[in-house]
């Protein structure tokens, strides 16, 4: 959309007669739907967070039809400094039977002590309805086992269901502490940015209440169209709008901002800055959506989800950003920017001599060299990918350690190790059969029936290998083959679901990378109607993506200490990294095309350096920080995903965009627009 294209649309947005119903009707709107419409509601399944149609995810559907599938098995282990006595094994066995379900539900099997005397495990299966009420299950079943617990013993709750429900505990109340951290960070950073008591607070309530309204209108639509969504998809929604929104009230004010030094009214100002930036946010907010809706093509659910739901916040973002908080600006005179008011005759950004200016300089006196120096920086950082594993171990998902896993690692101290997460076969052949198939495998320790239905049957085979090792990967591959014969059986489990889950993140990644590299390309293709600059601008950001990669990888090795990155942050990084860097170089290169018809390349991408340096640098700062914030949240996933966007960003913002872009428009010159052709002054 050209500048003369905008205009009407923008004259509107910001008239003297009309600006006051633009921001307060969609405000006004948007605050009554947060106070009366509640978010949409998801009843969670257990396979919404494995892959479709994978022999895992097969195996729980298949195990619906147990009686009491909806039942969860935790593990209650007592441990003690010495050998058990017999007096306490007796008061055990005794608590041990009074935790069993009364009635028909299938029950444990008796108490066992291990070998070596000093630890005691009973299984105890926990009947929910909801993660809600799993949480509060496994809570109370905690509470009772302390007061009832013999002296000199400790006691301590793992299993399926206690892992779930810690993860579960992990997401209580995690909405408003993100929220509440995320919007904390935005306002700090508009503070500094901007040096105002006043303006910040414009920019951020547009974007808060934007956020809010995200949410609402996310869930609604998923919950509309069936597609699934977790604890997780609520947060990521509000930090990319958080960052997204912020980034495009950032660009309108800092062109409203030069506007007001040559233009007396405010009105006018902000019209000639709304029609000038429309183009480039809607652009870069387009190519974003285009490229959260590719994870519609992924295997796993909740990952569709996330693409729908972020799509959704980012059209919201964009349109408060353009409509609202353009018309809620020009409400405000220009005491608005105190203490820097911008007054007709101060000079503008892109003719001052600024940091960027001086930047531009030096690399327009060796183009060549920056370009080179920069390209071998970023494959030294890149070079560290190629040591990267994925699939984190149950132990390695958490920042910090809830029982349940704390309760695991003790309980493989005494017992076989695969005890807390046995391998499922799920069957609805002859169990007999079955069961004799898998007894005796190697690295197993025992397999039994555990459960009967009219025509379904569940075998757990206990590996004596680590939940989430290879070993345990390998136990899993011999059951499968083992089993391989028989017809609708399948292998289910903490382990097997692991294996599935990296089989078809490695797909997902394979399918939907190239498709958001197409579709970028083409957005960039069709915005600055060339085909060089686009290929340079897409290489860009891979090779950021790369870089940030393998930085990341070298800090969750030394710094953070994590064994492996989470399988499914690969895709959800490059995504977020590849959509979202190219918004600062289509801030960078729309403007650099607008000087460039009017100065020549050389010239007009030294004069875009120089106007949009400083809101580009603090776009990419508040979006690094948002998804810093991801880490307040103690799960390893979020904290790499945050830490890879932060790196990330940060590279794009001060290098890739500040040096290597322009590096590479200087060197090229007007080939640099090939084949289009930037007729200049």
């Amino acid at each position: 959309m050209s500048g003369h294209q905008s205009a009407a649309p923008a004259r509107v947005i910001t008239g003297r007669r009309t600006a006051w119903v633009v921001a307060l009707v969609p405000l006004v709107l948007a605050i009554l739907a947060i106070l009366l419409v509640p978010e949409g509601e998801h009843e969670a399944s257990a396979t919404d967070t494995l892959p479709r149609g994978a022999d895992s995810t097969l195996a729980v559907e298949l195990s619906e039809r147990l009686p009491d599938d909806e039942a969860q098995v935790a593990l209650v282990l007592w441990t003690s400094e010495g050998e058990l006595r017999g007096t306490e094994t007796d008061a055990l066995t005794e608590q041990a039977a009074a935790l069993q379900p009364a009635g028909e539900r299938p029950q444990g099997p008796p108490l066992v002590v291990a070998d070596d005397r000093t630890a005691a495990l009973a299984v105890v299966p926990v009947v929910s309805s909801s993660a809600t009420d799993n949480i509060d299950r496994v809570e109370q079943l905690r509470e009772r086992l302390r007061e009832d617990a013999p002296d000199g013993l400790e006691v301590q709750v793992t299993g399926p269901a206690a892992i779930q429900a810690d993860i579960g505990q992990v997401f209580d109340g995690a909405d408003l502490r993100l929220l509440l951290a995320t919007a904390a960070v935005v306002a700090v950073l508009l503070i500094v940015t901007y040096r105002s008591p006043v303006l910040w607070l414009v920019p951020l309530v547009v974007v808060a209440v934007a956020d809010r309204l995200s949410a609402i209108v996310a869930t609604n639509v998923l919950e509309a169209t069936g597609l699934a969504w977790d604890e997780s998809t609520v947060g990521i929604l509000s930090v990319l709008v958080f960052g997204a929104g912020t980034d495009y009230a950032l660009l309108l004010i800092s062109r409203y901002r030069d506007e007001l030094k040559t233009t007396e009214s405010r009105h006018e100002a902000m019209a000639s800055a709304l029609a000038r930036t429309t183009e480039a946010v809607c652009s870069s907010a387009i190519t974003v959506v285009l490229g959260l809706l590719t994870l519609l093509l992924s295997a796993i659910p909740t990952t569709r989800g996330l693409g729908v739901a972020c799509a959704v916040g980012v059209l919201v973002a964009a349109t408060f950003a353009l409509v609202v908080l353009p018309a809620a600006l020009v409400l405000f005179g220009r005491w608005v920017f105190w203490p820097r008011v911008p007054r007709v005759g101060d000079p503008v950004l892109v003719e001052s001599r600024s940091v960027w200016r001086r930047v531009g300089d030096a690399v327009a006196r060796r183009p060549r060299t920056y370009v080179a120096g920069t390209v071998v920086a970023l494959a030294v950082l890149a070079a560290g990918t190629t040591s990267i594993t994925t699939g984190l171990e149950p132990a390695d998902q958490f920042l910090q350690e809830p029982e349940a896993i704390t309760a695991g690692e003790r309980l493989a101290e005494s017992f076989p190790a695969g005890t807390t997460d046995p391998v499922q076969v799920v069957t609805r052949a002859d169990p007999q059969e079955v069961l004799e198939a898998v007894e005796g495998l190697e690295a197993t320790t025992s397999a039994r029936i555990t459960t009967r239905g009219d025509d379904v049957a569940r075998i757990d085979v206990v590996p004596d290998a680590r939940p989430g090792s290879d070993r345990a990967a390998e136990v899993v591959a011999d059951v499968r083959a083992a089993v391989s014969g028989f017809d609708d059986t399948h292998v289910g489990g903490g382990d097997a679901e692991a294996v599935d889950e990296a089989d078809h993140a490695a797909s997902d990644r394979l399918l939907i990378l190239p498709l958001i590299l197409l579709l970028v390309l083409g957005a960039l293709v069709l915005l600055l109607r060339s085909v060089l600059a686009p290929v340079l601008l897409v290489a860009t950001v891979v090779a950021t993506y790369a870089a940030a990669m393998g930085a990341s990888w070298w800090l969750f090795r030394t710094v953070f200490d994590f064994a492996a990155m989470d399988s499914g942050v690969p895709l959800l990084a490059f995504l977020f990294l590849v959509a979202l860097g190219v918004d600062y170089n289509i801030f960078l290169v729309t403007r650099a095309r607008e000087e460039a018809a009017e100065h020549g390349t050389r010239t007009g991408m030294l004069r875009a350096l120089t106007a949009t340096g400083g809101v580009i640098t603090s776009a990419g700062i508040v979006l690094a920080a948002v998804f810093a914030v991801l880490g307040v949240l103690p799960l390893v996933v979020l904290a790499q995903l945050g830490a890879i966007i932060f790196v990330g960003v940060l590279l794009d913002t001060l290098v890739v965009r500040t040096v290597l872009v322009p590096a590479l428009a200087l060197t090229l010159g007007e080939r640099f627009w090939w084949p289009r052709r930037v007729v200049g002054g």
